[in-house]
């Protein structure tokens, strides 16, 4: 208690967290992925669109500096808590959070290994296949699943455009789903 009363004991890059925590979050809230692409605005939807933007924020750490991969590793745990938070303010209790924290996060996993191997095989029909299965499960086809899909590459060779220093002083962008890139 003294110790957060005091600032003593604060994550020295909280500023930067907080900033490109924020800036994942924002992207992932683009309306044009509920309003035109289908995804539904309810927490799972939500999720998944956070779990591909975090996912496409990883895949651009991957391999850098100790320093980033630290950030990495508070992005994630920020992530996380957000997930906790979110579970708590839907009614879920403290005995059924730990549960359902662990099949999230199974979840969050086990989609960044679907994604990831889909553009480690330059696969665009297998990325769009399995965002469809995440986003619909059981429904099969998702029309705008392509479209989310060239989204995430275009991101991701946006993000890969970035400077390592940008990202370890809290600046990160995403492009617009439509085609341009926020700021």
């Amino acid at each position: 208690m003294f110790k957060s009363l005091m600032n003593f004991g604060r994550r020295p890059n909280l500023a930067v967290i907080e900033a490109l925590y924020g800036e994942i979050v924002a992207s992932a809230r683009q309306p044009v992925f509920y309003a035109q692409w289908d995804v539904p605005d309810t927490p799972l939807g939500r999720f998944e669109m956070m779990s591909l933007h975090m996912f496409l924020f990883l895949e651009r750490v991957r391999g850098a500096s100790a320093a980033l991969s630290d950030v990495a590793q508070d992005i994630t745990d920020e992530f996380f808590k957000d997930v906790e938070h979110s579970l708590r303010e839907l009614g879920i209790g403290d005995v059924g959070v730990p549960k359902r924290m662990k099949k999230l996060a199974r979840m969050f996993y086990g989609r960044a290994e679907a994604y990831r191997g889909a553009v480690a095989a330059d696969d665009d029909a297998a990325f769009a296949a399995a965002l469809a299965r995440n986003v619909f499960p059981g429904r099969g086809d998702w029309p705008h699943g392509a479209q989310v899909a060239a989204y995430a590459r275009r991101a991701l060779a946006h993000l890969a455009t970035l400077p390592e220093s940008d990202l370890l002083s809290g600046r990160i962008s995403f492009p617009d789903a439509q085609g341009e890139v926020r700021t």
